[in-house]
C-alpha cells in the first residue's frame, strides 16, 4: 500500500471515532416551533392533533454538508370528544372536550453529517399530571415524556478515495442498528416554560468494526436544558426570551448555550434573534394562517467555515387539527 493510500485510510478511520466522539444528534435552530423533537414529554401538550415537518441544510455550497429532516406526529388523548347536537327545541349545544392527561406522537428522521448517516424513528408517550392553580388562577402542569427510538448509523464511501483492499477499512461493517430511550420532563404555565430531557439512556454502540468486539466506544448521552418566559407588551404584542443549553456526556467539552428572544404579534406573526455561543447568529421569522404555521431561520456562521459556505437555512411548517376547544389554554406553543 502506497504511503498517500495510508494516510488516507488513517483520515476515514480518525474521522469515524471522531464522529462518535461529538455531538451524535441534530441541531435545531427553531427549538420552540416544535420542542417534541427534542423533549418527548411536550408530545401533545398544546391540545391539537399537529403534524411538523421540518427541513435544515447547514453551511450550504460545501460538499456533504450537514442536513437533518424530520417529520413528525403528535396529539393529546382526550377524556371525551368534541360534542356538538341539537336539543328537542332545535337548538345547538356544545358541550366543550375534556382534556386528557396522555399525549402521544411518532417522528421519522434523517440527519447527515459527511460520510455518516443516521436514519431512524421514535415514537413516544408523555403524561401531564396538572398541579392546580394559583392565586391569579395560573394553571400549572407538570409532564413527563418516555421515547423509544431506533436508528440505523451508516458509512457512505461515495467519493471517497481510499485503498478497497485496505485490511482496517475492511473490517468495519457499513451500518449499525441501535434502538435506544429518550427521556424529558417539563413544567409549564401561562407565563413561563421550563424542560429538561436526556437521550441514549442505554448509550447504544456505535463500533462499526467487527475485528475482536473489545473495543468499548458507545453513543454520548445527550442533555438538554430549555425555558423561556412570556412577557405580554402593550397592545397585541408579547416578547418571549428564551434559552436552550445543550450538553453530552463529554460535559463541558460539549457545552453549548442558544440565547434567544422572539416578539409576538397577534400570535400570527413573530420574529427573533439567537446567538449560539461559538457557532452563530440566527435570525427566525414566522407567521399562522387558519391552521397552518411556517418558520424560517437562517444562521449566521461566526467560524472561519464561513468563508467556505453560504449560510444555514432551517424551514418548518406545522398543521393543526382540532378546534379551540380542544386547546389547552394555558400554554401557546407559537
Amino acid at each position: 500500500m502506497s504511503p498517500f493510500r495510508s494516510i488516507i485510510s488513517a483520515v476515514v478511520v480518525f474521522f469515524i471515532f471522531g464522529i462518535s466522539e461529538a455531538q451524535q444528534v441534530p441541531m435545531y435552530s427553531q427549538y420552540i416551533m416544535n420542542g417534541f423533537l427534542i423533549n418527548p414529554s411536550y408530545a401533545g401538550r398544546d391540545g391539537y392533533t399537529s403534524v411538523n415537518l421540518t427541513v435544515r441544510e447547514q453551511w450550504t455550497g460545501m460538499a456533504q454538508a450537514p442536513s437533518t429532516y424530520a417529520l413528525s406526529f403528535q396529539t393529546r388523548i382526550l377524556k371525551n370528544s368534541y360534542i356538538s347536537k341539537s336539543t328537542t327545541v332545535k337548538k345547538k349545544l356544545v358541550r366543550p372536550t375534556r382534556g386528557g392527561q396522555v399525549g402521544v406522537g411518532g417522528y421519522v428522521f434523517n440527519d447527515n453529517n459527511g460520510i455518516m448517516h443516521r436514519t431512524g424513528v421514535q415514537a413516544a408517550y408523555s403524561y401531564t399530571i396538572p398541579l392546580g392553580k394559583s392565586e391569579d388562577e395560573e394553571v400549572k402542569n407538570l409532564a413527563f415524556g418516555l421515547g423509544l427510538t431506533a436508528y440505523q448509523y451508516a458509512i457512505n464511501f461515495n467519493g471517497l478515495i481510499y485503498d478497497p483492499d485496505d485490511p482496517y477499512l475492511n473490517n468495519y461493517d457499513r451500518s449499525v442498528f441501535i434502538p435506544d430511550f429518550n427521556f424529558g420532563v417539563s413544567y409549564a404555565t401561562a407565563k413561563y416554560f421550563v424542560g429538561f430531557a436526556m437521550t441514549n439512556l442505554l448509550r447504544g454502540s456505535v463500533i462499526f468494526s467487527n475485528d475482536n468486539g473489545n473495543n468499548s466506544n458507545t453513543e454520548l448521552g445527550h442533555y438538554f436544558l430549555t425555558g423561556g418566559v412570556k412577557v405580554p407588551l402593550s397592545g397585541n404584542w408579547l416578547l418571549e426570551p428564551s434559552a436552550f443549553i445543550k450538553s453530552s456526556d463529554m460535559l463541558f467539552k460539549a457545552l453549548q448555550l442558544d440565547i434567544s428572544s422572539r416578539i409576538y404579534y397577534k400570535n400570527d406573526y413573530w420574529a427573533g434573534l439567537s446567538w449560539r455561543t461559538n457557532d452563530a447568529i440566527i435570525m427566525m421569522l414566522g407567521l399562522k394562517y387558519d391552521r397552518f404555521y411556517f418558520a424560517y431561520a437562517f444562521d449566521f456562521t461566526l467560524t472561519d467555515i464561513r468563508k467556505q459556505s453560504l449560510g444555514t437555512h432551517e424551514f418548518s411548517l406545522a398543521v393543526k387539527f382540532g378546534t379551540s376547544a380542544r386547546r389547552y389554554r394555558w400554554v401557546n406553543a407559537f
